[in-house]
């Protein structure tokens, strides 16, 4: 083999090493991209790509639960757990400790449902046309159950036994279902 055959050689394996280099860089980019795109993504669109699922959730004062993720909002949540005759529930999400078995895809704001701009104080008050009789968990295990009346912008009027009525912010609100 003379030189210029030796010389091709070399310059052949160093091409080769500087394409290994360029594809291993690409790589690196790609990740790292796909890292800084992902930084975007906030747990709404996680819980909007898995509306229809069971998922398990985590609230103070309503523990970890199997529920069927039916609707997401903004902050809030309907669900219904995950057994034969359950009724449903709508969720304050500002208070979530965790969730887990959530799509691993996300849905972007504007391939959501108008309803879901909708938040905990719309749903609560289509739930007090609805529903005569509730059970309000607050975030330290507290229930309080009667009639949801007036909402505020962050508060919420439930009137129990005798009339008497207790207004709660909707900030230490954790689930609201029918009684």
């Amino acid at each position: 083999m003379g030189w210029e055959e030796r010389l091709l050689g070399v310059l052949d394996d160093l091409e080769q090493q500087a394409e290994g280099l360029a594809l291993a860089a690409r790589d690196v980019d790609v990740a790292e991209l796909g890292r800084a795109e992902y930084a975007e993504v906030d747990l709404a669109a996680r819980l909007h790509a898995s509306v229809g699922r069971v998922v398990q959730l985590d609230l103070p004062g309503w523990g970890r639960r199997e529920v069927v993720l039916e609707r997401a909002g903004r902050g809030c949540a309907v669900v219904r757990e995950a057994r034969p005759g359950a009724q449903a529930a709508v969720l304050n999400l500002d208070h979530l400790r965790g969730a887990s078995g959530l799509d691993p895809g996300a849905r972007p704001e504007e391939l959501r449902r108008v309803t879901a701009r909708l938040g905990l104080a719309s749903a609560l008050r289509h739930l007090a046309e609805e529903v005569e009789r509730v059970t309000v968990v607050r975030t330290d295990g507290e229930r309080r159950t009667g009639a949801l009346a007036r909402l505020g912008a962050d508060f919420v009027e439930v009137v129990g036994e005798a009339g008497h009525v207790e207004v709660l912010p909707l900030a230490v609100v954790v689930a609201v279902s029918p009684a």
